[in-house]
């Protein structure tokens, strides 16, 4: 099961997620929204018109932002 995360290459959080995530291998998608702004609308439709990353964007259709590996783990499992 995988998902998205939306970030921008300048957040701390986004990197750090990231990294964590990997270290799990935790497979996942990246889009980063100011190289595809396109995709800027989804993040703020999930943070009340914010651009707050990282974001993440489940097969489910809901959403987690600047969650724990914790948080993004229980999702995933609850999804399977």
């Amino acid at each position: 099961m995988t998902f998205t995360m939306f970030s921008t290459p300048w957040c701390g959080y986004c990197h750090r997620l990231k990294s964590q995530l990997d270290r799990e291998g935790i497979e996942f998608t990246i889009i980063d929204i100011e190289a595809e702004p396109e995709h800027a609308f989804t993040v703020e439709q999930a943070n009340g018109g914010n651009q707050t990353v990282p974001t993440l964007l489940f097969t489910d259709g809901s959403t987690l932002t600047n969650p724990s590996v914790a948080q993004v783990k229980e999702k995933l499992a609850a999804l399977s």
